[in-house]
């Protein structure tokens, strides 16, 4: 404890425990969650009404479907339970948010304090309702809107605890090459920064790794006969998620908006 305490800046990530080896261990372990909250969240119809600012809201300064209200109200118990303690964790209405009740814990505070702020959770909300959530859900209405938005909340939960995690992924790399991040910072040079942040080859095995688990997660499995694979001509049907959206959702999704985080952290790193 007295090295970490003493050590100067050089050594803050060994002491930290941040390296490029936990970061990607947490970035593929969040793979898995997410896969497993679209195969719940497709498990229900698209259940229009839960998205819809009922009549008698209409017009008031805080109108809201019955999926934000869920959402907000969710996220103040879940504050009080002490889930916003953690940095990793950041809620959809912060404004929203009231003081923990829950024990304190002194978690360790990995990011640049002046750029921990960084966050991308209101692109993620539209992206989740306008675009991703027409074509995870079939049309449908069975009523069961408790239920749909609950397993929406799982959904856009896990994909900004991985999107913003970027603000990690930022701050390993910063740290692992300090000269030619803080020139490139200092000159807001914002093509570069970018280039420097992306690896081609690394996103194409990303995209192929949590199709893959999509169809490992998804198959109808049965006692008896082989297990479903997918590749027959029925195949999409008998994923309960489709592999290639789960690929999609990463390529044009996920990992842009993971990358617009980590420029945005890199931009305020040296405030």
């Amino acid at each position: 404890m007295l090295f970490c305490s003493t050590t100067p800046l050089l050594l803050l990530q060994l002491c930290s425990g941040l390296s490029l080896d936990t970061v990607r261990d947490f970035l593929t372990r969040e793979e898995d969650t997410i896969v497993f909250s679209l195969i719940e969240r497709a498990k229900y119809p698209l259940n229009p009404p839960a998205y819809y600012v009922p009549a008698y809201f209409a017009g008031r300064r805080h109108d809201a479907s019955f999926a934000e209200l869920f959402v907000r109200e969710s996220e103040a118990v879940q504050a009080k339970a002490g889930r916003y303690q953690s940095q990793q964790e950041i809620p959809f209405f912060p404004f929203r948010v009231p003081f923990p009740l829950a024990p304190p814990y002194n978690f360790t505070s990995e990011l640049y304090s002046a750029a921990a702020f960084v966050n991308v959770n209101d692109e993620i909300w539209s992206v989740y309702f306008s675009l991703l959530l027409p074509l995870l859900a079939k049309n449908g209405d069975d009523g069961s809107y408790a239920a749909t938005v609950a397993s929406d909340l799982v959904c856009l939960q896990a994909l900004s605890r991985r999107i913003n995690y970027g603000r990690y992924v930022a701050e390993v790399k910063f740290r692992g090459d300090q000269q030619n991040y803080t020139t490139l910072i200092r000159n807001k040079d914002k093509d570069a920064l970018m280039k420097l942040l992306t690896s081609e080859a690394q996103e194409d095995a990303v995209k192929r790794r949590v199709q893959k688990k999509a169809m490992v997660f998804g198959r109808n499995v049965t006692l008896d006969g082989p297990v479903e694979t997918g590749d027959s001509n029925n195949g999409r049907a008998s994923f309960k998620v489709d592999p290639s959206l789960v690929y999609k959702l990463y390529g044009q999704w996920v990992i842009p908006l993971t990358k617009q985080v980590e420029l945005q952290y890199l931009l305020h790193r040296l405030d």
